[in-house]
């Protein structure tokens, strides 16, 4: 018998809501705790991670920007763009930071061969690209030995927002969806899958579903 997750399916939240419900989960939880995964989408928001504090002055316009504690630099989360939470005690499961980065590309990677469509890492950036665009961003927070934030995947959104930024601190970096090769695949049906893939990478065979 596998690891024990619970899984919520939460629809679409807005990002600080979502954040702080994952920092006071992390901050409360103790050894018996079990590990979370959620999966949900944000209204149109841009984040910035621990290497992007700097770009706050440079934005404006109508899109709201949040100042996150996750790892990376900016970036732009919206409608039709799948995210994966994981919420994990690494220590207890024997994990490390890299290793869980590693293992969510990876079931990105899997989930588009799926389809057809190869896809693969870029040394020293993490996150998954298909012909050198980027397909799906990463970042996390561990703190004692607990993750939390993840995974975001381009599925079937407005890609404009991120033409004003510089994805993930690269500028002039080129952003790709999944419905550029199957546009028949819904947002909700790429999370869907995508959360399976997850869940089977990371070994959790018994699911409670919330």
């Amino acid at each position: 018998m596998g690891e024990r997750a619970i899984v919520r399916r939460l629809g679409c939240v807005d990002y600080t809501a979502a954040l702080e419900r994952m920092r006071a989960y992390t901050a409360a939880r103790t050894p018996a705790s079990p590990d979370e995964i959620w999966l949900l989408e944000h209204p149109p928001v841009y984040t910035l991670g621990v290497r992007a504090r700097h770009r706050l002055a440079e934005m404006g316009g109508p899109i709201p920007v949040v100042v996150t504690d996750r790892g990376g630099d900016i970036t732009y989360h919206g409608p039709g763009q799948p995210v994966i939470y994981t919420l994990l005690d690494l220590a207890r499961r024997g994990l490390d930071a890299r290793t869980l980065v590693h293992t969510l590309e990876q079931a990105v990677i899997d989930l588009l061969a799926g389809f057809g469509i190869e896809a693969g890492r870029r040394p020293g950036a993490p996150g998954v690209y298909v012909a050198e665009r980027k397909i799906a961003s990463l970042g996390l927070r561990v703190r004692a030995g607990r993750s939390y934030h993840g995974l975001a995947f381009n599925a079937h959104m407005d890609l404009a927002p991120f033409h004003t930024i510089a994805p993930c601190g690269y500028p002039g970096l080129r952003m790709a969806q999944l419905a550029e090769w199957r546009p028949e695949i819904t947002s909700a049906e790429a999370g869907e899958r995508l959360l399976q893939e997850v869940l089977r990478l990371l070994g959790y065979t018994e699911v409670a579903q919330s």
